[in-house]
């Protein structure tokens, strides 16, 4: 089978491919396969199952991600979709043309891996809550005294329905897999039940594959077979019992729900751990990539998309959301604000209530703090942005700069038409729409003059009570 090196992924994409670099403290005559080539028919969608996202990148790569950090020297992935491929860039791949079980998968890999003789892992991509320390343990567990060629990840789902069971003899070791179809009533009350998983020795793997045939009901060739067939061959089969919750197989959508939560619950824990508060830890949702700093407070129901950092001592107020932003030391956040990608704020900065900030620098002490939109712009050192600023950017066709200078005052209600400056000191006054630049400490006005019509509203009044009688 041909091996290609997939083209790297798009980095700006939807994706966000931040796949560690294999090649740091890994052991080269290691590797693992991951089978990502199943058609993914439960999910009901157009996208491959494993690029649907777990949080906020394609699920696959957090799979890939424990593998690297495993210490596992590369990783093939066995893909059917050329999507797939791109996703996983830089990894190799091979292609599985026809889906003849997972034994005919792993024979994919056979001619890229032939020089490995260590432990080969097999995994699958939708699978991808497995963390570094069970895959470390499954490759303990081959280092052990009997050194067992076949190494079998085992788990106890609430509902072992539909599982194969691993049945063990009295010393431990696994003496076969077998499937729920095929299990008698007192297998069936086995509740060690296979993940698919496994650690196989490198120099056995593909030999003990090449033995496995398709003589079942489906005409497919099983991966599970190869241990009843290294253990007709006098090698050793183990199987060692991971937690549940990492082995959630993601078939459906609401397997993929059921994987965000404890990915969640992961990040939470994550963030807690490295210093910062969560008022309601189950109302806050993280991306993978999300980078907290020390003593910070988040309040309920706040929304981290991909590519935010956030420095210490940052204060964030219930109900806001970041994606692509950057915050520094000290800045007070929300309620109710909005950051998209490009919000650079320094520290001591103040966004208020209702503010959304896009692809715009907010200097040190600044503060924009009601009903405020700010984008493609900056905003300089302890400037002040009133209540209902909206910075005009976009003309239908391209996007303008506004540069609103250090101290600089906005009233309320005012509307900045770029390209457009402000001066550093500068004064604008509330509802005002500014369309050319404004020198440093001058004011700006632009209002209609305001008219006064004595008793007036009296009159407007009495006129509207004699309409409604005659009416």
């Amino acid at each position: 089978m041909p091996l290609w090196q997939c083209r790297a992924a798009d980095q700006s994409g939807p994706f966000l491919n931040h796949l560690p670099d294999m090649t740091k403290s890994s052991d080269s005559n290691a590797a693992a396969i991951v089978l990502a080539a199943g058609l993914g028919t439960r999910m009901k969608s157009g996208l491959p199952k494993v690029l649907h996202p777990l949080a906020g990148r394609p699920m696959i790569l957090n799979l890939l991600e424990s593998i690297a950090e495993a210490g596992l020297g590369r990783a093939i992935v066995v893909v059917s979709d050329d999507r797939v491929a791109d996703a996983v860039a830089p990894h190799a791949c091979v292609r599985q043309s026809e889906q003849l079980g997972t034994g005919h998968a792993v024979l994919q890999a056979k001619d890229a891996l032939k020089d490995v003789s260590g432990d080969i892992l097999i995994l699958y991509g939708g699978d991808p809550l497995i963390t570094p320390e069970t895959l470390a343990a499954m490759r303990a567990r081959r280092r052990e005294s009997d050194a067992p060629a076949v190494v079998v990840l085992g788990f106890r789902p609430d509902d072992p329905t539909l599982y194969g069971r691993l049945v063990t003899d009295a010393d431990g070791s696994l003496e076969a897999i077998v499937e729920h179809r095929d299990a008698n009533p007192e297998q069936l009350q086995i509740g060690l039940c296979n993940s698919g998983v496994m650690c196989v020795a490198g120099e056995h793997l593909f030999a003990l594959l090449d033995q496995v045939g398709n003589d079942n009901a489906k005409g497919e060739f099983y991966l599970t077979d190869i241990v009843g067939i290294a253990r007709a061959q006098g090698l050793g089969c183990a199987v060692i019992e991971g937690d549940a919750n990492e082995l959630i197989g993601i078939d459906t959508r609401a397997d993929l729900a059921r994987a965000e939560k404890v990915m969640q619950d992961r990040l939470r824990a994550r963030a807690m751990a490295g210093g910062a508060t969560l008022t309601d830890p189950a109302s806050v949702f993280f991306c993978h990539d999300t980078e907290i700093g020390r003593d910070v407070s988040i309040g309920p129901n706040v929304v981290f998309g991909p590519g935010v950092r956030i420095g210490d001592n940052v204060t964030i107020k219930p109900f806001c959301h970041f994606e692509g932003a950057r915050v520094a030391d000290g800045a007070t956040i929300g309620p109710f604000a909005r950051l998209r990608p490009g919000a650079d704020l320094a520290e001591d900065v103040h966004i208020g209530n209702f503010v959304e900030i896009k692809n715009a620098t907010i200097e040190t002490g600044a503060k924009v703090n009601h009903l405020t939109y700010v984008g493609d712009a900056r905003v300089g050192a302890k400037a002040n942005i009133g209540a209902g600023t909206i910075t005009c950017n976009y003309d239908g066709f391209a996007k303008h700069f506004t540069d609103i200078g250090a101290g600089a005052f906005i009233g309320s209600n005012t509307a900045l038409v770029a390209p457009v400056k402000v001066g550093d000191g500068a004064f604008v006054g509330a509802g005002s729409t500014i369309a050319k630049d404004v020198p440093g400490d001058a004011l700006a006005v632009t209002r209609a003059p305001q008219r006064i019509a004595e008793g007036w509203a009296e009159r407007f009044r009495t006129a509207k009570r004699a309409e409604k009688k005659k009416g």
